[in-house]
């Protein structure tokens, strides 16, 4: 496979100031990566920048799922659920090693604002828009059944409820290895590189992206024939940037996450809560490594960057779990962590948040430029395969014809095909033999990267710890920069982590300092920037 590694980022830099793309995507978030993974496979030539890290934005701060969205049949979007419910199940296929089955479970109250009857009906249809190729048909559940299948749920005024399947998913590391997949068929890819301006020909066409290294500051343009923005909550502010005339488009609403301990609530399955209250739903989701509370659904007017977690936020998540798990008695004091982020909603005249399209929107200006915004993770590889039709509108008919498509429905990289994956996981024990990592650990690694775990063990030295190996992985192929990137947006560490990882910080920082040169003033820096970024994100904790 090529390299994606932090070496490569200087390299991919000076080819962008040296070489002219067919496109320029701004954005290194789950489209950016989508769009870049689309281009290329086409042949089109392709650079990309993000301004922070890869996914640090909306795409590392979703509800982690990947799911036709039940309640969008409330609001008529059969076309968007389909469609979700279509790439799911790609999806399945296209990364099996970071979308996995889940059984959710909806219980219904006296109550609820929906019956057993209409909910019944809308299960039977989620099924049907998915025509039926799901990993279990939903079940129907009386009061009891439901107790027994969760016995902690809250049994007063239970009518009975439904089970039906979904997935969830490593939103972050399905950028991470899209945008291993762009670079494999020769996307020109760079974090830390952000989008300043545009340069226009005298015909009115755009010509230059103008950029600045956000590590050494120096400033540079990419000469282009096209720009897509792929940007999600900064839509709007690149617009402003880039074009005089933009008109904002975005609703943007503000979701919220906390992280729990697996054995503070005992879920047997995923759990839908709130429906009967309002149009906002809050999930309850089991991971193997921690237990997932959200979301919130509210307006968001500030610019993305100062989204964070308030004391409200924990207070209306524990209010709603504690009605729906009054046993579990759980307290701020259970939160492991807990994320923000901005949904980049278009708005479309919708009175409420909850009600607003989660539909993506393609802007094509004649200037030479490609917005997209809105929509859902679930849907992205469509969406992009779409926002690159919409930008080779400006390319001949001959040149339309010869980037007409590529098959983005294909396994993301050659260790995580469906047979493979399994085949890793069964064999992972095969792997223990020689190296520092228990059984357990490279069950762990087979578990996240199929046979490349095997691959990650031979190519790093035999004395590193399991969380040594993520480093190095991180580094050496995810284009990872910061300490706080690899705590972030690589590994679970600060969300389900009691400790955040911290024990064995030392560890880890050894691995960054080996692999990229750092001396003790840097390795100082970076273990501050960590602190900070922990800090912020749990700065509600003063507040309750």
């Amino acid at each position: 496979m090529n390299s994606f590694s932090f070496l490569d980022r200087a390299d991919n830099i000076e080819k962008m100031k040296s070489e002219s793309f067919d496109l320029v995507i701004i954005g290194g978030g789950i489209n950016g990566a989508g769009v870049a993974r689309d281009a290329s496979a086409r042949g089109l030539k392709v650079a990309l920048v993000e301004a922070r890290d890869f996914a640090s934005g909306t795409s590392s701060k979703s509800s982690k799922l990947i799911h036709g969205g039940i309640r969008y049949l409330e609001n008529l979007e059969f076309k968007l659920v389909f469609e979700a419910l279509t790439e799911r199940s790609r999806l399945f296929e296209m990364a099996p090693h970071l979308v996995h089955p889940l059984r959710f479970m909806l219980p219904l109250y006296k109550e609820s604002r929906v019956g057993m009857f209409k909910m019944g009906l809308g299960m039977f249809l989620y099924d049907a828009l998915a025509l039926f190729q799901v990993p279990e048909m939903h079940e129907r559940l009386n009061a009891q059944e439901s107790l027994e299948r969760m016995p902690a749920m809250q049994p007063h005024h239970l009518l009975g409820s439904y089970v039906y399947s979904d997935a969830y998913m490593d939103d972050d590391r399905l950028v991470h290895e899209t945008l291993r997949a762009a670079n494999e068929t020769g996307a020109i890819c760079a974090n830390y590189v952000k989008a300043i301006g545009a340069k226009f020909s005298p015909e009115g066409k755009v010509s230059e992206i103008s950029c600045e290294d956000e590590f050494t500051k120096e400033k540079f343009s990419i000469r282009t024939r096209h720009v897509i923005s792929s940007v999600g909550p900064w839509t709007d502010e690149l617009g402003q940037r880039l074009l005089q005339d933009w008109k904002k488009i975005l609703r943007p609403t503000k979701g919220i996450h906390l992280t729990l301990p697996k054995n503070r609530l005992p879920l047997h399955s995923a759990v839908v809560m709130a429906a009967e209250k309002s149009d906002r739903i809050v999930f309850g989701i089991p991971r193997h490594d921690m237990i997932i509370i959200g979301t919130t659904d509210t307006d968001f007017k500030e610019s993305p960057e100062n989204v964070n977690t308030t004391a409200e936020d924990v207070r209306y998540l524990l209010e709603i779990t504690d009605r729906y798990f009054p046993g579990a008695q759980l307290t701020v004091s259970d939160i492991i962590a807990s994320y923000a982020g901005v949904r980049p909603l278009v708005y479309d005249g919708s009175k409420t948040e909850g009600k607003t399209s989660r539909e993506h929107v393609i802007i094509d200006d004649p200037r030479g430029l490609t917005f997209v915004a809105g929509g859902k993770y679930t849907t992205y590889r469509l969406m992009c395969q779409q926002t690159v039709d919409h930008a080779l509108k400006s390319f001949t008919q001959e040149e339309r014809l010869r980037f007409a498509k590529a098959d983005t429905t294909k396994p993301l990289n050659k260790y995580t095909s469906t047979d493979a994956y399994l085949e890793a996981r069964n064999s992972a024990y095969l792997w223990v033999e020689g190296t520092n990592c228990s059984e357990a650990d490279t069950h762990l690694l087979a578990e996240r990267y199929g046979m490349e775990g095997e691959a990650i063990l031979r190519r790093n030295p035999k004395n590193y710890s399991y969380w040594q190996l993520e480093a190095a992985q991180a580094i050496d192929t995810t284009m990872c920069m910061h300490l706080r990137d690899f705590y972030a947006r690589r590994v679970p560490l600060f969300l389900a982590d009691r400790n955040h990882g911290l024990k064995i910080q030392d560890q880890i920082v050894e691995v960054f300092r080996e692999k990229m040169g750092w001396d003790n003033l840097r390795v100082e820096e970076e273990i501050k920037m960590l602190s900070e970024y922990m800090a912020r994100e749990l700065e509600w904790k003063k507040q309750i």
